[in-house]
């Protein structure tokens, strides 16, 4: 059973009730936001999201690492350095990726139209995409569609923005939460697609956050980094980072109080506050995963250097031979210690301590004989992999899926 049948939208006859009789009043005082269709995917399919500040906010980004980036992400690049921003237009169905000079013009179009729309100034809007790449954005269908989007912007828009950033997903993922900083009540709302092309620095996907809180442009760069690399830079699906991957986060400052600054007494607790809520969208993206029927945390402490424990990481994500081994269900404990090795870490395989949900499979680099109940470990939903190197003090964990026939079944097909 796929594992993102566990989530109680996945579930038709519960899902009805999760997405419209009893969808969570999310709401961040000062921003709304909105989705609609717009006719860029088949159907009736939400396709065009925004999310706006009725006032201008401090803005931050962590954009995609991979040399090939798309026109969004390229126009965004360069005016999130200014620090300001009214918010930013979404779509979903074309990630506007590879279309060269008309990508690019049309990236601008769609940002010049939101901003005469809200009434917004030049150079305040940003703008995102996700979808397929290579295909010419049909721009004219979303600069239709702006004047629809502005009218349903609401302060409790968050579910249909997050619907309409959706692509392979099977659910929209919506956090958020308030807490007490600086005697201030402070809320954070985050929204995120992904499912497939996950990948570490900067997986595949979308992820945007708004904030009331009165915080500083570099605080909340700060502030954004360390989140970022705590959580989305934790998990990977397939080992796939994408063209167009971005994560945004806007605070207009309505819930008062003194500026937190990055040293000052209440970054500490905010910084906590967003650690939280990315991670909880990243573990989403992966329990999400195209296919995918297991959530697998590696967790590799004992190791010589931090770089190493990641290192090591990554490589069990990123090995077809494990991944497989967890869909089958099967102990093969042996395909953990190849990919150890060829990591290129320091490490003595006469050491290596491994166990899967609290069952010890390797001792000192031998088999134990737990075979049984390894493989009843395995047929978890959930499985910990904890791997001890013995060589060091330092750890890292990483969050991942297994790899099915169903993730082949979707990604051999994902144009047609």
């Amino acid at each position: 059973m796929p594992l993102k049948k566990v989530h109680p939208a996945s579930k038709k006859k519960k899902a009805k009730k999760v997405n419209k009789s009893k969808k969570p009043p999310i709401s961040v005082q000062g921003f709304r936001a909105s989705g609609i269709a717009c006719g860029i995917k088949r159907g009736r399919q939400k396709d065009l999201a925004l999310i706006l500040s009725d006032v201008p906010a401090c803005v931050a980004g962590v954009l995609t690492k991979n040399r090939v980036k798309a026109a969004p992400v390229l126009f965004d690049q360069k005016r999130i350095p200014r620090g300001i921003s009214r918010g930013v237009i979404i779509n979903s169905g074309n990630a506007n990726a590879c279309t060269g000079k008309k990508g690019l013009a049309d990236a601008r179009r769609m940002v010049s139209i939101t901003e005469d729309s809200t009434g917004s100034k030049r150079g305040q809007m940003l703008v995102s995409s996700t979808g397929v790449i290579g295909v010419p954005l049909p721009v004219e269908k979303i600069t239709k569609g702006v004047t629809r989007l502005v009218k349903a912007l609401s302060p409790t828009g968050w579910h249909t923005a997050a619907e309409a950033i959706m692509t392979t997903d099977s659910y929209p993922k919506t956090v958020w939460k308030r807490a007490r900083i600086q005697s201030r009540t402070v809320t954070v709302v985050g929204i995120a697609k992904g499912a497939g092309m996950i990948c570490p620095d900067m997986a595949t996907m979308l992820a945007f956050f708004a904030t009331d809180a009165n915080i500083t442009a570099p605080a909340l760069k700060k502030a954004l980094k360390g989140a970022v690399e705590q959580s989305f830079n934790n998990i990977s699906v397939d080992n796939e980072t994408s063209t167009n991957d971005m994560v945004l986060i806007f605070a207009n400052a309505r819930a008062g109080g003194k500026p937190i600054g990055p040293r000052s007494g209440g970054f500490s607790a905010f910084s906590r506050l967003l650690t939280e809520l990315c991670l909880s969208l990243a573990h989403m993206i992966v329990m999400d995963g195209e296919g995918a029927t297991r959530f697998i945390e590696f967790h590799i402490k004992g190791a010589a250097t931090y770089k190493d424990a990641r290192r090591a990481a990554r490589a069990l994500s990123g090995s077809l031979l494990v991944k497989t081994a967890f869909f089958g269900g099967d102990p093969n404990w042996g395909r953990i210690m190849a990919a150890l090795g060829s990591s290129g870490i320091k490490m003595s395989p006469e050491r290596v301590n491994i166990h899967f949900n609290k069952v010890p499979v390797v001792r000192g680099g031998l088999d134990t004989g737990k075979q049984k109940s390894a493989a009843r470990a395995m047929k978890s939903r959930r499985v910990n992999v904890t791997v001890d190197l013995k060589t060091g003090k330092s750890s890292y964990r990483l969050w991942t899926t297994d790899l099915s026939r169903d993730y082949v079944s979707i990604n051999s097909s994902y144009r047609t």
